[in-house]
């Protein structure tokens, strides 16, 4: 009787239990997904595809299943891979190593080196897609965030812990700005990840945009425009993950993504090719679903420092409510917006103060200095609403006391505005130069 029931124990366990296989045979690749036969393996996880004694191991990550088969993606490339190739399951998801000593570095998604300096000894790991934030967590966002940028620390301050896109066209200084803006923020590390770029511009935004001063304190995380789709994702998910590395240690980060359209972009890519239905202009439902997952990573914690993200957009044909750009202007905290226009005058950088906006300025900046930002942009609003008028000469003065104000404010104050990229203004400063042009005209 003992015998049986412990039999009857043992089929109730077998029945109940889930034998895994860890490994599979490649049956397909389409170009940028393979499908396999086993192993069993969760999505996110990754394997290794084998490719023969002569190369080594190529590492993919599982993303779907279809038909019963599984559904991989690599992050290099697939030559030399044939079918029915061995498949291992490494029973994790991709994390990358952390430490103090990649301040200065240029690193790629996986945290290896890329300047040809000595390895990085890592601290500790992180998961690059962690669970979400506890809420009660969150610190409040009311201590201003100094960018060294005029045109934004007088007229719209941002604050310490904010999210912030930089939404621009192609050619408009959005490069210039951000390495302006990473060079003279005041912060205790910059991180700084390049997604999707031409190779020839990573030298140069290193070198120039960002120079010796801006890269002593930054972290720079790169994936090029020749890289899988899924590296450019993973890029983005890792400098995230560095960045929480150090707001964890109590320190105030900068991290800046350029940029996030290229992000969305590579993530098309993914889902297309696991067959998601393509929406509004072929993005697929993954894409507005991830892009608050990753905004959500930023902010500032009661328990830890603060991530302050600044994204930027490049909107296709200058179209601002493109649907990338549109869902990013619902989720951020604000938005810089560059022209073309602005651009072409000279005026760099080409910020548009008219049409961008800081959602926390009331609690970063006193009553007056609020004021002060809203009479400069009334001032301005008031000149680009009539500027056909004075440029032909059709306007006589006297006519509007108002446009006779803004026309003889807006030489000094669109110079107020102007900044080249090595000159660091501090808030105060920017404050006290505007103030100055229009509560001089007023006395």
């Amino acid at each position: 009787m003992n015998i049986v029931s412990t039999l009857d124990r043992y089929k109730q366990a077998l029945a109940n239990s889930r034998f895994s296989v860890d490994c599979g045979r490649l049956v397909g690749y389409n170009g940028l997904v393979v499908e396999a036969a086993g192993p069993d393996v969760k999505v996110g996880e990754l394997c290794e595809i084998e490719a023969g004694h002569s190369s080594a191991p190529v590492l993919a990550e599982a993303v779907g299943f279809r038909d019963g088969h599984l559904l991989l993606m690599p992050f290099g490339h697939m030559r030399g891979i044939a079918v029915g190739a061995r498949i291992r399951a490494l029973g994790r998801s991709l994390r990358i190593p952390v430490s103090r000593a990649m301040i200065g570095r240029v690193i790629d998604a996986f945290g290896e080196p890329l300047d040809g300096g000595e390895a990085i000894r890592a601290e500790a790991f992180r998961d690059v897609q962690p669970p979400p934030i506890n809420p009660l967590r969150r610190a409040p966002l009311d201590e201003a965030l100094e960018t060294g940028v005029s045109a934004i620390d007088a007229v719209m301050p941002l604050a310490k812990g904010q999210r912030v896109g930089i939404f621009a066209g192609s050619g408009v200084g959005k490069s210039t700005l951000l390495g302006m803006m990473a060079r003279h923020v005041r912060a205790d590390v910059v991180v700084v990840a390049l997604i999707g770029e031409r190779g020839r511009e990573v030298g140069d935004f290193l070198d120039e945009a960002l120079g010796v001063q801006g890269r002593e304190r930054s972290v720079m995380l790169v994936a090029t425009a020749d890289q899988p789709a899924l590296v450019r994702t993973h890029a983005v998910h890792a400098a995230h993950a560095v960045a929480d590395y150090f707001r964890e240690q109590g320190l105030n980060v900068l991290l800046m993504v350029d940029s996030i359209t290229r992000f969305a972009m590579a993530q098309r890519e993914i889902g297309l090719a696991v067959g998601e239905p393509p929406t509004s202009r072929g993005y697929p439902p993954s894409v507005f679903n991830l892009l608050p997952q990753i905004l959500e990573r930023g902010g500032r914690l009661r328990d830890a420092g603060s991530i302050s993200g600044i994204y930027s957009v490049l909107v296709e044909g200058d179209d601002m409510n493109e649907p990338v750009a549109d869902h990013m202007r619902a989720i951020l905290d604000g938005h810089v917006v560059l022209s073309r226009d602005l651009a072409a005058r000279g005026q760099l950088p080409a910020i548009d103060l008219l049409s961008s906006v800081s959602r926390l300025v009331s609690r970063v900046t006193s009553r007056e200095d609020r004021e002060l930002a809203v009479r400069a942009r009334s001032i301005l609003s008031t000149y680009e609403n009539s500027r056909d008028l004075i440029e032909m000469g059709a306007y006589q003065a006297g006519n509007s006391a108002a446009l006779d104000e803004a026309i003889a404010l807006h030489p000094a104050l669109v110079a107020s505005l102007r900044q080249f990229p090595d000159e660091a203004l501090g808030r105060r400063e920017s404050v006290a130069r505007l103030r100055q042009i229009l509560e001089g005209a007023a006395t």
